[in-house]
């Protein structure tokens, strides 16, 4: 069974949402890292632009597959994790720590009553499985 924290909030795409003083920090979950295996590229969306809740910001791939990666919230990407430029497998590694792909500036805290919750992405993935 996946890691799932249960001080985050989830996208059922996977992606994880850390919401601190208005920044959301965002990522792919432990179980996304999973099902796609050994990571290999990461395109992380540019700093200073505007990106809307749902809208695909960026990729990952893996030996596997390609995969989208979608705003959890909207707002300016304020910072990414330049270290997965050259080591994407950190988001293998730790998901929910150095794995971290960029930072949300948000628009609209509201937006995060839509995401779900621990349970509810625990609910999510246990349906996939």
């Amino acid at each position: 069974m996946s890691e799932v924290p249960l001080e985050l909030k989830f996208l059922s795409s996977h992606e994880w949402v850390l919401i601190e003083d208005n920044v959301a920090t965002v990522g792919v979950s432990d179980h996304a890292q999973e099902l796609l295996g050994d990571l290999v590229y990461v395109e992380l969306p540019e700093v200073g632009g505007a990106v809307a809740a749902g809208d695909s910001v960026g990729v990952i791939e893996s030996v596997k597959a390609a995969s989208d990666t979608y705003a959890p919230v909207s707002g300016e990407v304020i910072e990414v994790n330049e270290e997965l430029e050259g080591a994407p497998e950190r988001i293998n590694d730790d998901p929910y720590g150095d794995g971290w792909m960029y930072k949300i500036a948000m628009e609209d805290a509201e937006e995060v009553g839509d995401l779900l919750d621990a349970d509810a992405y625990s609910e999510t993935i246990a349906d996939e499985e």
